[in-house]
């Protein structure tokens, strides 16, 4: 099992075991009259921004730069991601099975595991503190036994690309490009670090959710949150997006390609016209600066659009209104 970034997600893989069976085809619902949804979204002036950074703590071979100028259009974002009560509302109302119930499993961090269940779980071997849980998914987001009951303003997560795909077409919105998923989550600030400014912790306060002390092993939940923060958690930023950066890694529209956007458009871009795996933003509570500095607002990462983890969710977009 391998993934193009599988410290940061592991992703499924075509043939192998049983366990790593193609599901199908996942049906797109019927679309929400009057979506609730597209109405509480926050609406962007677009214009020109600096995308990209060449800063000492990216990671170049993922396409983090050149800096470049980019032109985007008005657009409308989620403030959150969605969350397990918003996605419960869409299954109920279309009775969607996510590719993660599909498969029968999904990847959970071994560290949220009983001793029972990750002994049962295949470890993913590249990155060990990963494991394939069968029985895991939006609703038992560490396997059988556990549940979203006390989650319902969590980020919902074992969500696929196409997953999130049949949520935006039932609820009227779409996935939001990279060049709109970086503006937004910039706030309005040029080529800072993270959504606040360029300090992890701005007079020591904690502002996101990401991995605190010695990754794998010791997590001291310094921040308050072992896993999942509520999607309202920590400070807004200057658009009034909350955590951007942390929680959860969030699918955007685009293939991913580590240097189409050297010479690609400039005015709403949206990624290469085809490709294997799909871009993910923002990096997740299990970042952290010793194997995976990606909670930055330029940070880049993918996965197959049929993959789903424990830290992989979305938020949605859509065009301005005419």
């Amino acid at each position: 099992m391998s993934s193009t970034k599988p410290c940061c997600t592991p992703g499924r893989e075509p043939g192998g075991s049983a366990a790593h069976t193609i599901a199908a085809p996942v049906a797109a619902p019927a679309p929400a009259p009057a979506s609730r949804v597209a109405r509480q979204l926050t609406g962007l002036p677009g214009g020109r921004f600096l995308m990209g950074t060449d800063d000492r703590q990216g990671y170049p071979e993922d396409g983090e730069g050149p800096v470049r100028a980019v032109e985007l259009s008005p657009f409308r974002i989620a403030p959150t991601t969605v969350t397990n009560a918003a996605f419960a509302t869409f299954v109920k109302a279309t009775g969607h099975r996510t590719e993660a119930e599909t498969f029968g499993f999904s990847y959970v961090f071994d560290g949220f595991l009983p001793d029972r269940l990750a002994a049962a779980s295949p470890q993913v071997a590249a990155v060990p503190w990963w494991r394939a849980v069968a029985g895991a998914s939006w609703r038992a987001p560490e396997g059988p036994g556990s549940s979203v009951t006390t989650r319902q303003n969590h980020p919902v997560v074992h969500v696929s690309w196409n997953d999130a795909q049949a949520y935006c077409a039932w609820s009227g919105t779409r996935l939001p490009t990279e060049a709109e998923w970086e503006y937004a989550a910039r706030g309005g600030l040029e080529q800072a670090r993270y959504p606040w400014g360029d300090e992890l912790a701005p007079g020591g306060r904690y502002a996101c959710n990401i991995w605190r002390g010695v990754f794998p092993t010791v997590n001291t939940a310094a921040d308050g949150h072992r896993g999942t923060a509520p999607v309202t958690a920590f400070r807004p930023n200057g658009f009034g997006l909350y955590n951007t950066v942390g929680n959860v890694w969030e699918w955007c529209a685009d293939w991913f390609s580590p240097d189409f956007h050297r010479t690609g458009p400039r005015h709403d871009p949206s990624g290469p016209p085809d490709g294997t795996a799909r871009a993910m933003r923002g990096g997740s509570h299990m970042c952290h600066a010793s194997y995976c500095n990606r909670y930055r607002v330029a940070a880049r990462s993918s996965n197959t659009p049929d993959s789903s983890a424990g830290n992989i969710g979305f938020r949605v977009a859509a065009d301005a209104v005419a």
